[in-house]
């Protein structure tokens, strides 16, 4: 089953990946837990390596995944 969360701030804004909680960074959660712990959009967002305004690498590894696939 996979679980989405999404780390908005206070604002309602997109919060850095570096203000989640250790244990849900995409880098540390895969050195813990392995590859397989880890979504699709997760996977690319470590090789994304960082997002766009507005957009955490997570978000965005997302959205490349909607659009293509």
């Amino acid at each position: 089953m996979l679980i989405i969360v999404e780390h908005k701030n206070i604002g309602g804004g997109v919060m850095s990946i570096v203000n989640w909680p250790k244990q849900e960074q995409p880098r540390e959660k895969l050195l813990i837990k392995g590859a397989n712990a880890l979504s699709d959009a997760e996977l690319l967002a470590i090789f994304l390596r960082t997002g766009v305004k507005g957009l955490s690498a997570v978000d965005l590894a997302r959205q490349l995944l909607i659009s293509f696939g």
